[in-house]
């Protein structure tokens, strides 16, 4: 008798799964238009092949120090670098002196060691970058660790700043109105909630000028300064990628070594 309401119990508890699914499926059906313009009309990042990418992949430095230039020219007047210092810039390919010289070049606002006073006084190696000082409403966020912070990575950075448009979709507008852009405000559709405050920071070609010569053009500036700050976030990413490959190596050493002992000790054993 036990093992009969047993068997009606298992196949009670089937049936309630089968219809639950069933009828989440038919409800996927029913809904299966989007409730909200950022469902709708928002994109997924574009795709963004770096040197950097991948198990063995390294940072191309020539590409780092063009994104630098673009973060300098275009986006040094609104967000920080907090979080990075300017001797870690050798890493980057730049000697010594041009270290100095570029944070020469920032004010930084330090205790005097003479006098105890808070003074502005010129960068050095060891400083950090200086916080951005904006006058406006919801500071722009720090750029350093952006690329960790921000779901796809160095690819969503690229996709924003290539992805301004001047309208929005005008079926868009029709079906949600309530999204349609604020004034003062522009359209991205790989923005959250495809609206943003911030305008488009890549402008047009020739914005910066690159050392190496390669041409400026807005998706060359937008790819370089994306690696730049996969870099800003994770500078020891090449150590990491290196370290990994031999721990892999060791451990197909140890698994091949471990292998051999197996057969040769018990060997003789399954020959009885």
């Amino acid at each position: 008798m036990i093992r009969i309401i047993s068997i009606f119990v298992g196949l009670f508890f089937t049936a309630s799964l089968l219809w639950s699914l069933t009828w989440d499926t038919i409800q996927l059906g029913k809904d299966g238009l989007p409730h909200t313009a950022a469902a709708a009309y928002g994109e997924h990042p574009k795709k963004l092949a770096l040197a950097s990418d991948g198990p063995f992949g390294k940072f191309d430095t020539a590409q780092l120090q063009r994104g630098f230039a673009v973060y300098q020219g275009v986006c040094a007047s609104c967000h920080s670098l907090q979080h990075v210092s300017f001797g870690s810039l050798e890493a980057l390919g730049y000697n010594p002196a041009e270290v100095k010289a570029i944070a020469a070049k920032a004010t930084i606002n330090a205790k005097d060691p003479l006098s105890g006073e808070m003074k502005d006084r010129p960068g050095l190696p060891a400083d950090h970058f200086p916080p951005v000082v904006y006058a406006g409403k919801g500071a722009p966020p720090d750029l350093s660790l952006i690329t960790k912070a921000r779901h796809g990575g160095s690819a969503y950075i690229y996709s924003l700043l290539t992805g301004y448009e001047a309208e929005q979709p005008a079926a868009l507008v029709k079906h949600f109105p309530d999204a349609k852009t604020p004034e003062g405000m522009y359209f991205n559709p790989y923005f959250g909630n495809l609206n943003i405050a911030m305008p488009a920071p890549i402008t047009s070609d020739g914005q910066v000028t690159y050392n190496d010569g390669t041409a400026a053009t807005k998706d060359q500036m937008a790819k370089d300064v994306s690696a730049f700050l996969v870099w800003t976030a994770e500078p020891e990413l090449e150590k990491r990628h290196q370290v990994g490959v031999w721990w892999l190596g060791f451990l197909l050493f140890t698994t091949v070594l471990a292998y051999m002992a197996y057969r040769n000790v018990w060997a003789e054993k399954k020959g009885h």
